[in-house]
Order: structure tokens, then sequence, then C-alpha cells
């Protein structure tokens, strides 16, 4: 059953925090190694997210409050994937909505030169959740990479008491000749995705 999530109406003033959870382009990913990926979070896994099952591909922890692992069904790979599912985690006294504002700030950026750019924005119980789309786009202005993302940022308190801020973002991508399927079909079936990230049983996670 789909639920229905109030519009969160924009703070015209956005703050800037000095860490944003989620990088500029998801696109752009950092490189991927061989090495087996640390459970940084301690995420019982594989993460199971509309029948699929995710295992942990990759992980980072570049500050000592700042963490991100990504996960990815069978057959897809870190450079050519169709989905992933992003955990990252901002430990400290930072708010959800000043995350989500940062990274609406850096989409209303990439929109002036862009016009594929274009985002939703959503609020239920103190939770948030941005709906984006984002391209990666060849000289001639094809569309080379057509990524649609779905992060849902909330608060949290680990078991050690630590507070912190979550995304839990599912991203899915089309390459090349693929976009105009992918945007009809988006058309069609857009809320499927939104709904099933907003009722999402958020695994516990320990810092």
């Amino acid at each position: 059953m789909n639920i229905k999530i109030n519009k969160l109406s924009l703070i015209a003033t956005l703050r800037t925090v000095t860490l944003i959870i989620g990088i500029l382009f998801s696109i752009i990913s950092l490189s991927q190694t061989n090495k087996p990926a640390t459970d940084y979070l301690k995420v019982p896994g594989p993460i199971v997210f509309n029948k699929s099952t995710y295992k942990l591909s990759w992980s980072s922890h570049p500050s000592a409050a700042y963490y991100k692992q990504e996960y990815l069904p069978a057959g897809n790979t870190a450079n050519s994937f169709k989905k992933i599912i992003l955990l990252e985690v901002l430990a400290g006294d930072s708010k959800p909505a000043d995350l989500v504002n940062a990274k609406i700030a850096e989409l209303k950026i990439l929109k002036e030169t862009n016009p594929v750019v274009n985002y939703e924005t959503f609020q239920k119980n103190g939770e948030y959740m941005l709906d984006f789309l984002i391209s990666e786009n060849a000289s001639d202005g094809k569309i080379n990479i057509l990524e649609r993302n779905v992060y849902r940022y909330k608060s949290g308190v680990d078991k050690t008491g630590k507070k912190y801020v979550m995304l839990f973002g599912v991203s899915e991508r089309s390459y090349g000749s693929e976009s105009d399927s992918f945007l009809n079909a988006l058309k069609k079936t857009r809320s499927v995705l939104t709904n099933a990230v907003a009722t999402f049983l958020i695994p516990k996670i320990t810092l």
C-alpha cells in the first residue's frame, strides 16, 4: 500500500554544513579496489530490498565522523551498475534537514547547466526524503548516464549512545540509448521506488 508523504517546504536560507552526506555526482564514483570491503557500520547483511539481495561491495571511512558503504546486487559492478544501495553516516549533532538542504543547493547549481536535473523533497515523522534525477552528458548534449536517486535521511543513536544522521539511498541507472525507455518507465512507476524507500526498515548500525 502506498504511503502519503507531505511535501517539505524548502527553507529559503540554506545552511552550510562541514560535510555533506552524498557526493555531488553519485555517478562519478570513487575508485573501487579488489580488497574486501570493511563493514564499518556493522550492518547485518546482506541487505534485502524490493526482493533483491544487495551485498557490501565498497566502503570508506575518510574522517572520524563520516562513513560510506555501497551495496550491489548480483551481476552489477561499481562502474556499470543498474542499481546500487548507499548507506552514509555522519556522526555528531547535525540534523537531517541541514543535509537535505545542502544537497538541494548542489542540485540547484547543477541544474543551471543541465536541464535534466530535477528533484522533489518530502518530509514525514522527522525524516526527510529527496528524489532526484541527474545525468552525465556528452559534449553534443546526448545523455551518457541517467541516474535516478531516492535518498532518505534520518537521525539516530547507536547502542553506545553516539548520535548520527544516516542517509539510506537507492540509485537506478540507464546508459546511452536506454535513457528514453528509462524516462518513460519512470513516468509510470516513479512512486514505486519512492514508497519502497520510505517504508524500508533501515538496519541498525554501530559506530
